[in-house]
């Protein structure tokens, strides 16, 4: 199980009210709601393995200088820090001295994102992988075949959508391995990708289940084909080859991040536990850490 940490925590903070707070007044509700969705995680699927992700770069150097309007609206100040709720920031690290105090493994790399390490994990992994997440993007790594699917918390994490390559083709009409390259020609605001100026989903989906892929339809493209280009979609896309050319190294995750040597067998009990009681008396976080021990052991 690999678990989109900024993905959850993110959403364990705007699900629990900032009134959770550690006995000194500091909001803990992140920590907390993140605590028990791990909780929950382990006590219904029971994974065997277990990693938190984590971005060590939010908004890795390789995709700006692909497109710069990568993530671009995010950023906070000058020094390239991303926008991050006041209330949360300070929140982060203790999920961080949490997660080592139990003994998850958490995994960060230097000039990647969690994304990124999710795709190196699954791409590695030798056995059936469950991607925890809020994020449309890492649809692209589900595999039937492997199998890799994705946990989707759109509904909440006690009503996870299972996200499998069935799923993507009724949702998407495209072939179910086929998400990144829809993405590509769609485009997404949320992380400044552009796509493709005048294609929508609907003309996006068309086109990927056409071709097959976007390197085939680039290829037809720029043969001077026209079977396939409805209309002005071959003079969009035309208009957009430069786009097309570098928006893959963006939106596809890496598979090969170098991540260090990793043990990743779900802990049956805390690395530390000296360490955990003294976090959870100073968080008060004794009622969901007993919950996520108990999933674990």
């Amino acid at each position: 199980m690999l678990l989109d940490t900024p993905s959850l925590y993110f959403r364990a903070f705007y699900g629990v009210p900032e009134s959770v707070t550690a006995p000194d007044g500091m909001p803990v509700n992140a920590v907390r709601g993140l605590i028990d969705m791990m909780a929950s995680l382990v006590r219904d699927h029971s994974p065997t393995r277990l990693a938190a992700c984590m971005d060590a770069d939010w908004r890795p150097a390789f995709r700006v200088a692909a497109i710069p309007s990568y993530k671009a609206h995010r950023v906070a100040t000058d020094d390239g820090a991303e926008t991050v709720p006041d209330a949360l920031a300070p929140q982060v690290p203790v999920i961080e001295q949490v997660l080592d105090a139990v003994g998850i493994a958490r995994v960060g790399v230097p000039g990647y994102e969690a994304d990124d390490v999710i795709g190196t994990l699954a791409a590695g992994a030798t056995g059936a992988v469950d991607i925890v997440t809020g994020d449309r993007d890492l649809f692209q790594l589900v595999d039937d075949a492997k199998p890799c699917r994705a946990l989707y918390t759109v509904r909440g994490i006690r009503n996870l959508q299972v996200v499998d390559e069935a799923f993507i083709s009724q949702k998407y009409g495209i072939p179910g391995r086929t998400y990144a390259d829809f993405a590509t020609l769609r485009g997404d605001p949320s992380d400044g990708l552009p796509g493709v100026a005048g294609i929508g989903e609907k003309t996006a989906a068309a086109l990927i289940t056409r071709f097959g892929s976007l390197s085939a339809m680039l290829a037809a493209l720029d043969a001077g084909a026209t079977d396939g280009f409805t209309g002005g979609v071959r003079n969009k896309l035309v208009a957009a080859r430069d786009y097309l050319e570098v928006a893959p190294a963006v939106v596809w995750v890496a598979r090969d991040a170098p991540l260090p040597a990793l043990d990743l067998t779900r802990p049956a009990k805390p690395r530390d536990p000296e360490r955990l009681v003294a976090l959870s008396e100073r968080y008060g976080l004794d009622s969901p850490l007993n919950r996520l021990l108990a999933a674990l052991g």
